[in-house]
């Protein structure tokens, strides 16, 4: 039966009102907010699978303190604020009377910065993700920002973007993924002082310039780590933490993919983010119920450069790894710092470091990467054992079954075997042990109080460059 040509045409209408209607209904439920500016909301949400699975981040403290690199990064308000002897006599000794902070920044020249070395340098190190300070506690930028006038690298010292640069670098060159630090405060900055005058009653240093830098820093550059930092004075309410999160978690172009930290306010610190940092260099050497990470140096020290540190400032490499074993056996994640020099280079011995990890991941990274906590971190008899774990689908055939790693800190010089405590009553569910990068199946046998792993000789494993640690890879079947 043919429909007149009038009916057709009141179908359509219909038809087209109707699907409006449907894509409108599906607009507004797409743009329907998933958390809420609650604590309770947005703790909610859950912890993006990259983050869990990198466990191994560079961190990088790069600003106008490195033109003074004396003492630390926080050279300025010693120096002015707390008014240190150390500080002030440096400052006689090697500078006119008249001279200011800000007149470091034109010497912050930063003319030898190849982006491109620096992404290679942290892929090479094993690394999976990259924080650099985008804003430190004196305010100045590493990025144009519209909220920072002649204090930022393009107007004032290297007059180069530099999240710009490295951003693109590490996203063009490497697997990495990108994040920025932001310092939420500024020392000397005159609109959050007159802020902290009226008790944080007033809110003009927020809403004029920490919430507008955030959100251009998120829109602009798209990074995938925000460490806060700076949040002590104040509590969160002032800094509408929660109002922020809430932004970042429902509408900012990483929404779903972004992790951000425990350091939003008084009372916020160990308590709420998708991960905590608790204090700097953290580490519990426990398990701990929620995300964390181990913020460290290498310089001992101090998170920015110094000409005055001394060799025993730094941690040494097998320090360093122990350190990566003991924090990602624990739950955590572990993010290493640098400090680069004012010209843009990496000192060799923090490139020794990262060099030294990076050639002990290739091998031993599948005790790392991806692992999660097993039921013991630390071993019952030997303290200088630390476990990890995988769970496998099949193994030669077989269902359901662990791969757990010890991560063995000292060799056995003397006996060539190393006694797990662990295994006390696992024994019996041993399929096979075997060390990383050394694939032969290794003697084993129960003890008395676990079992002793026989070594393969030393002169063997030197060959193959596994110093530092050793990895055994223990498959047990389910238990």
């Amino acid at each position: 039966m043919l429909v007149p040509v009038r009916s057709l045409f009141l179908l359509l209408v219909i038809w087209m009102r109707g699907s409006i209607g449907a894509l409108e209904q599906n607009s507004e439920e797409s743009k329907t907010e998933k958390y809420e500016p609650t604590w309770a909301s947005l703790d909610a949400r859950p912890l993006p699978t990259w983050y869990e699975d990198a466990k191994v981040g560079i961190f990088i403290h790069w600003g106008v303190y490195a033109v003074p690199s004396y003492g630390s990064e926080w050279f300025w308000i010693n120096w002015k604020g707390y008014k240190y002897d150390e500080y002030v006599n440096y400052m006689k000794s090697n500078y006119k009377p008249s001279f200011t902070y800000q007149d470091f920044a034109s010497d912050f020249t930063a003319e030898l910065f190849n982006a491109t070395e620096w992404a290679l340098l942290f892929a090479q190190s094993g690394a999976r993700y990259v924080v650099l300070t985008s804003k430190h506690h004196e305010g100045y930028t590493l990025w144009p920002s519209k909220y920072t006038y002649s204090w930022n690298s393009v107007d004032v010292g290297p007059h180069r973007d530099i999240i710009g640069e490295l951003s693109t670098a590490i996203r063009k060159n490497t697997k990495l993924t990108f994040g920025v630090y932001y310092s939420l405060f500024e020392w000397f900055n005159r609109l959050y002082n007159d802020d902290k005058l009226h008790v944080f009653l007033k809110h003009e240093y927020v809403d004029n310039k920490v919430w507008p830098e955030l959100k251009e820093l998120i829109n602009t550059y798209k990074p995938e780590v925000l460490w806060s930092d700076g949040d002590w004075e104040a509590p969160d309410g002032y800094w509408k933490a929660k109002e922020f999160l809430t932004w970042l978690y429902n509408e900012s172009p990483v929404r779903d993919t972004v992790v951000t930290n425990d350091r939003w306010g008084i009372g916020t610190l160990c308590l709420h983010g998708d991960f905590y940092t608790c204090s700097d260099r953290y580490n519990p050497g426990v398990l701990q119920k929620h995300k964390w990470e181990n913020a460290m140096t290498i310089d001992k020290k101090s998170w920015g450069h110094r000409q005055n540190a001394k060799l025993e400032d730094f941690v040494s490499s097998a320090e360093l790894i122990g350190e990566i074993a003991s924090t990602v056996s624990c739950g955590g994640n572990i993010n290493i710092n640098v400090g680069p020099t004012k010209y843009g280079t990496i000192d060799p011995i923090f490139v020794e470091r990262l060099t030294d990890m990076g050639r002990w991941l290739k091998t031993n990274g599948e005790a790392i990467y991806k692992s999660r906590p097993w039921i013991y971190q630390n071993d019952t008899l030997t303290s200088s054992v630390w476990y990890t774990s995988k769970e496998v689908q099949t193994f030669h055939g077989k269902d359901n079954f662990t791969n757990v790693y010890a991560i063995v800190l000292k060799y056995p010089l003397k006996s060539n075997n190393v006694i797990l405590g662990a295994f006390n009553h696992l024994y019996k569910n041993i399929i096979q042990i075997t060390m990383l990068g050394f694939n032969t199946s290794l003697k084993w046998k129960p003890t008395e109080n676990g079992i002793m792993v026989e070594f393969p000789l030393k002169n063997e494993i030197d060959r193959l460059q596994l110093n530092y640690a050793w990895t055994l890879k223990i498959v047990l079947s389910s238990v």
